[in-house]
């Protein structure tokens, strides 16, 4: 249980120094990126870790030879974005580190930065007053995102300072959204810019998009091989608040702007990839919802002269794309089955599984010669670290890693329920080490986000294997409206939340339950985002739980409707404010019907899930006298990202489940203490 409070340790990471203490836990680096080199001769990854003072992360590049042990290339206090390679091999990274060449130099926004191949060090080639965004090459092309106040360039700089000095943070908004997930949008405006590679900055640094105004809100970008044509994401505004999302190109020389896709009640957006012959653009496609219309994405790939293009991979939602380097097909990781494997998607045929394990991969790069992908793999059990996969065979073989992955404390198992309606429901079980007839574990049912999501990946947020350290079992299940089951598993809970999703985890709990190996009278259940929309949906419709933790939680559906930060979104799916959709499906309708003890979290600085939604939930807990506790987070959002406030969710959440779980004496964690 939580131990007082100390600094972070720094040592190697098995199992017990892992999971035992959350502080060891944290401190584990954590692979967050994967490039390959155009020589193929190694990959760059970005390397999350605890800083110096053990009260936040930063990140590092590091190098990671194909064929060798990997090597650090930078330090800074102020760490880098992932990298992005030239044409000649030189590293492309975002950093608000300190200039050297510039005497008593405070950068506060991030610069563009240039570490050469051949060694040495890094040298800013490139600023904004606003900070320089994503960046893409080609040739001696750089493209890149910057936020830009409206005005004269040249002034922009003075007008930045101007507002600061003045103590100015209000922002006149004209449009929809105002901001998103845990940051506002404006005053400034995402811009794209142009430029070439010189012998010590960038050269003639172009806007291509002065009248982008939101357009470039949350813009996903690639540059064609020859560097003449920039392929992007252009929102739209449309009546009611909504939006549209179409795929432009941008000419690199004169700055023109054609619309390549379009279509009504649908966007067109990322993952992004252009051939390597430059000809097509793969993209995903995704129609609008509505009360009778589900969540449906899919790979789309168009001729980028004519726009002429079509769906490929049915029932694949895409979430990383990458040419095979002769442009005859796409390679495509997709949620399937509680995993996310490769697929390889042919532009003349049928789309088939490259790999073949239980892992979850994402950020492909496909070898020059045609022979490997690589990729970071991982799973429910397994951290992330770089791959590579034969093409022809499938064979997988981990490379050695920047951050040494984890033993986990128990086995990982599958589990299948078939559900009231015939549909058959599957999810991962952990067990903790010991679990037997003799000595059955307490049980844990923790529920997805999303909720069009599943879980297939290792959780450094979500960590079931800290609970199994601790004793219990964990089922991680996979219910209606989670991908990689088909659209029908989508289509299942399409406006009808609470009652089939919870007909579904009753199942597959069941079957848990069942087991000689988990102890059935010490059960609890927990989730967030829609996780935590379930956790209090079951908290008002079932008894079963012994306590239930509730994170970023849904529970006013019209209060939230109207204050999220993409209230469209919602609006298509449950309909007007105030129509019986919101009613029926709404938590806090069964307010009167919880006697189950309840943990509820919240940050405050959550706009996707506004702290409105945990403060009224709270209150409405308090005035019916519900036991219950409220772990607030005044500068965390939609997740809980600082090391120290990580400890204390933890250790919040176990001392928690120990007391109303496992029948314990409450004991206040040091952490919060």
């Amino acid at each position: 249980m939580p131990g007082s409070p100390r600094s972070f340790p720094r040592g190697r990471f098995d199992r017990v120094s892992a999971f035992n203490d959350i502080r060891d836990y944290v401190a584990i680096p954590r692979v967050l990126s994967l490039r390959l080199s155009p020589d193929g001769s190694k990959l760059v990854s970005a390397v999350q870790s605890l800083n110096p003072d053990g009260k936040s992360f930063g990140t590092a590049l590091w190098a990671i030879p194909v064929d060798g042990e990997p090597y650090r290339l930078t330090r800074s206090a102020k760490g880098e974005s992932p990298a992005v390679f030239t044409a000649g091999g030189d590293v492309l990274f975002t950093s608000a580190r300190p200039d050297p060449t510039v005497k008593d130099s405070t950068d506060e926004v991030p610069a563009l930065w240039l570490l050469p191949r051949a060694g040495g060090e890094a040298r800013q080639v490139a600023t904004r007053p606003g900070g320089v965004g994503a960046v893409r090459t080609a040739g001696d092309v750089v493209v890149f995102a910057a936020d830009v106040l409206d005005g004269e360039e040249a002034a922009e700089a003075d007008k930045r300072k101007a507002r600061k000095d003045a103590g100015i943070s209000a922002i006149l908004h004209e449009g929809y959204p105002v901001r998103y997930w845990d940051h506002d949008l404006g005053p400034g405006r995402p811009r794209l810019f142009a430029a070439r590679l010189g012998a010590d900055r960038l050269e003639d640094v172009r806007d291509l998009t002065p009248d982008a105004g939101e357009a470039l809100e949350d813009a996903a970008f690639e540059l064609t091989p020859d560097g003449a044509t920039v392929v992007s994401t252009w929102r739209t505004a449309l009546e009611k608040g909504e939006s549209r999302t179409d795929l432009v190109t941008i000419d690199v020389a004169t700055g023109e702007r054609r619309v390549l896709l379009t279509q009504d009640r649908h966007d067109f957006g990322g993952p992004l990839a252009v051939s390597p012959d430059g000809t097509k653009i793969a993209c995903s496609r995704e129609r609008f919802t509505g009360l009778e219309v589900s969540a449906r994405s899919e790979l789309w790939i168009a001729d980028l002269a004519t726009g002429e293009g079509r769906a490929y991979g049915p029932d694949l939602f895409p979430a990383g794309v990458e040419w095979a380097p002769d442009s005859s097909a796409v390679y495509l990781v997709a949620d399937y089955q509680g995993r996310r494997p490769i697929f390889r998607v042919p532009l003349d045929g049928e789309h088939s599984r490259l790999t073949q394990d239980d892992a979850a991969y994402a950020g492909l790069s496909a070898s020059a010669d045609g022979r490997f992908v690589y990729a970071l793999r991982s799973g429910v059990h397994l951290a992330h670290g770089p791959a590579r996969i034969d093409v022809a065979t499938g064979e997988i073989t981990d490379l050695p890693s920047p951050a040494p992955r984890p033993e986990v404390p128990g086995t990982l198992t599958e589990i299948s329920a078939t559900a009231d309606d015939g549909v058959t429901i599957r999810g991962w079980l952990v067990l903790p080490e010991g679990a037997s007839a003799d000595a059955p574990a307490p049980f844990l049912l923790w529920i997805h986000g999303g909720p069009v999501a599943s879980w297939n990946d290792w959780q450094w947020r979500w960590q079931a294997w800290i609970m199994a350290q601790h004793g219990y079992a964990v089922l991680m299940p996979d219910p209606c409206l989670s991908t990689g089951y088909g659209q029908e598993m989508i289509d299942r809970g399409w406006g009808n939340w609470g009652p089939r999703t919870q007909a579904d985890l009753d199942a597959i709990v069941d079957v848990a339950l069942a087991r000689d190996d988990i102890d059935a009278g010490r059960i609890g259940a927990m989730g967030g985002s829609y996780g935590g929309y379930m956790a209090n949906w079951l908290a008002g419709h079932s008894d079963r739980y012994k306590a239930i933790v509730t994170h970023a939680s849904l529970w006013n559906l019209d209060q939230f409707a109207g204050t999220t930060d993409a209230s469209m979104y919602w609006q298509r799916e449950f309909g007007e404010p105030g129509s019986e959709r919101y009613d029926l499906l709404s938590p806090h309708r069964s307010l009167d019907k919880i006697t189950t003890p309840m943990l509820v979290i919240h940050g405050d600085k959550d706009y996707r899930v506004p702290i409105g939604e945990g403060l009224r939930l709270w209150w409405d807990l308090r005035r019916t006298e519900v036991e219950s506790k409220f772990l607030y987070f005044p500068d965390e959002n939609h997740w809980i990202l600082k090391p120290g406030n990580a400890v204390a969710w933890y250790e919040t959440v176990l001392a928690f489940l120990a007391q109303h779980v496992l029948g314990q004496e409450w004991k206040r964690p040091d952490s919060v203490a």
